[in-house]
């Protein structure tokens, strides 16, 4: 694994076995792991900004659905992975839609959570360069991952900031939908390449000065001089 340093990680399970044997996996992998039964007690720590939550989608007093929200509209760049019984394409896509970074259906080996886990976390955090910039009138924090316009901030989902960073990475380069899926969402996305287009619609919207061309039949370029 490659990130050094310890990621701390808030882990929403009710059923109290898997709690604990998730917990126990996830701080030997080397994550500072704080575990909840329930989701009240959860959503009362999200001014905690955590490096991730893994949220179950059926809970007793609310859904995982109901707790994203919470966490997205206090910081929309926080991942999250979900963990449901429910295997149901609609849970997977509301789930992408409202930010998820993840999705795992019960039963699932403790082991495959780790690797999803690391692989996430080194994707989201040591990929990026820690630094601040302006392009095109836009102050940009890689390490907040965040982003400004005169003084007012510009929300992007995880989603839409990971792909903007993918586009400078790569700027003045055309990238097709193939190596953003597999940049942005990962090897283990499961659904429509169209998932690109729609993340470049809104990215152009709410970052309009940026130049991001289409190149039809080939991707995308961010044009930078």
């Amino acid at each position: 694994m490659v990130i050094t340093m310890k990621a701390k990680i808030y882990l929403v399970e009710d059923e109290e076995n898997l709690n604990r044997i998730l917990t126990k996996y996830l701080e030997k992998e080397g994550y500072e792991v704080t575990a909840f039964l329930d989701g009240e007690s959860a959503v009362q720590q999200i001014k905690d900004l955590p490096d991730l939550w893994i949220l179950d989608i059926m809970l007793p007093d609310m859904d995982g659905y109901q707790i994203i929200k919470e966490i997205k509209a206090y910081h929309a760049h926080t991942p999250v992975i979900f963990i449901s019984a429910r295997n149901q394409q609609l849970d997977r896509v509301v789930g992408l839609e409202l930010g998820s970074d993840d999705y795992l259906t019960k039963p699932f080996l403790p082991r495959e959570l780790i690797i999803r886990t690391n692989k996430l976390l080194e994707r989201i955090y040591t990929r990026e360069v820690e630094r601040t910039f302006t392009l095109y009138g836009y102050n940009i924090d890689e390490k907040q991952r965040s982003v400004f316009e005169n003084g007012n901030e510009i929300v992007l989902t995880s989603k839409e900031f990971v792909l903007l960073s993918y586009l400078i990475t790569n700027k003045n380069l055309v990238v097709n939908r193939e190596q953003i899926l597999e940049q942005v969402w990962g090897d283990n996305y499961f659904g429509s390449d169209r998932v690109v287009d729609d993340t470049i619609r809104r990215l152009r919207k709410k970052m309009s000065q940026l130049p991001i061309e289409t190149l039809y039949g080939l991707g995308y370029k961010l044009v930078l001089k």
